[in-house]
């Protein structure tokens, strides 16, 4: 999920004297949405593998879905001090340098039996993601006319839905066809590829200045950033629990032959989910957020009560996908634009929040599949999902207005 630093935004230097001509660079910017999904896709990967990971590695499927937590931890404990030492970088080697971290970690994951080797490989590749979700975004918007931005934020974001919609279940097919082990590998060959892509055709540009950093005590003080931020860490835990394990959670349901396909159902509404977000963003954030909490909830709703229906899980994920899909989109706009000046800082802290959700989801997941079983992973959702939607209402003249831009 690619959470990004906010950058003053530059026009490309084509000589272009009318907005109107300008165009946003597409092999550019397609680029950044392949790096985009290669973060994605390793960090989720595994919720479609636990059963083949857990059987190869000797430990319980719980203990796998910890592969999870500590990519999320990985990058919660390191997305701010290293967004901050390597400020002053320029962009092009930075982004270069964190797609090289998930090629090696991919590679060593894939080659390794040990469990605590691929602990430390999933560490490391959160870390590199620590880099890349701080940079990528405000990269797409550098590279865009301001009239464009939006949008080239968008594409650059569309690698999440894709991710979902097509790799994970790929990667599942491919783990049943073969080995879990070459979806990993074939994650490094790809990342290979974009190595070269990025280096021929991304253009580069500057870090920031040192003298512009922020404290992150002055963002937090700014109306409406906090608010973004709690429904930013009790939104993505609500989602992390039951997607880190859904595997399971299927399996428990008779379905576990139908993973691939119920990842494909999701990820096909997600990618329906970020096309509405990206074109009615601009107009309708505030309800598009509700409409997001509310599509997951009744998801959730649906699988707690209504699982033993196999058409009925499919709407369920069906609703769940159209509700998650545009969320790191609305989430990362809601807190740039609350933000304002301050909005690097508040970036950074979400970049961290997001993961400590993430690793929280897999952490609480575990915990409630040894003491409850998977069928308590819904009913999770919705407890959880309550005081998202209440925050995000009284969020209405700050963090979650009606209008963008109408926030003091």
């Amino acid at each position: 999920m690619s959470i990004s630093e906010k950058q003053t935004p530059v026009a490309p230097r084509v000589g272009i004297k009318n907005q109107s001509d300008q165009k946003l660079p597409l092999l550019a910017l397609l680029a950044l949405a392949t790096a985009v999904f290669i973060t994605s896709l390793t960090e989720t990967l595994p919720a479609g593998l636990l059963p083949a990971m857990s059987s190869d590695l000797r430990v319980s499927e719980s203990a796998t879905g910890q592969t999870v937590t500590i990519y999320a931890i990985g990058t919660a404990l390191t997305a701010i001090p290293l967004t901050a030492a390597t400020a002053a970088w320029r962009r092009k080697r930075l982004l270069l340098v964190s797609m090289a971290g998930f090629a090696v970690a991919n590679t060593v994951t894939a080659l390794s039996g040990n469990y605590s080797v691929t602990m430390v490989a999933r560490f490391v590749a959160g870390v590199a993601a620590g880099l890349a979700w701080a940079l990528l975004a405000g990269y797409a918007r550098r590279m865009a006319p301001a009239h464009l931005q939006g949008k080239a934020i968008a594409i650059a974001m569309a690698g999440i839905p894709v991710a979902l919609s097509l790799g994970v279940p790929a990667g599942t097919f491919l783990g049943k066809a073969v080995n879990w082990q070459v979806a990993f590998l074939v994650m490094t060959g790809l990342t290979v590829l974009l190595l070269a892509w990025i280096g021929a055709l991304v253009p580069d540009y500057p870090g920031r200045r040192r003298s512009e950093k922020t404290p992150m005590t002055a963002a937090l003080k700014v109306p409406g950033v906090t608010s973004v931020l709690f429904v930013t860490l009790v939104f993505v835990l609500a989602h992390t629990i039951l997607y880190t394990f859904i595997a399971t959670f299927l399996d428990e349901l008779g379905m576990g032959n139908s993973t691939d396909l119920v990842l494909l159902v999701f990820g096909a509404a997600s990618l329906v989910s970020i096309w509405v977000v990206g074109a009615q963003i601009n107009r309708r954030l505030r309800a598009l957020m509700i409409a997001s909490t509310l599509l997951i909830a009744v998801a959730a709703a649906i699988l707690a009560v209504l699982s033993d229906s196999t058409a009925m899980v499919y709407v369920a994920v069906t609703l769940w996908g159209l509700g998650w899909g545009g969320a790191p989109t609305l989430l990362q706009t809601a807190v740039g634009d609350a933000g304002a000046e301050h909005a690097d800082a508040a970036q950074a802290m979400l970049v961290t929040l997001w993961n400590v959700a993430m690793a929280g989801g897999g952490i609480v997941g575990g915990i409630l599949l040894n003491l409850l079983g998977s069928t308590s992973f819904p009913w999770s959702i919705l407890v959880l999902l309550a005081p998202v939607l209440l925050v995000v209402l009284a969020a209405r003249a700050h963090g979650f207005p009606a209008e963008r831009g109408s926030a003091a």
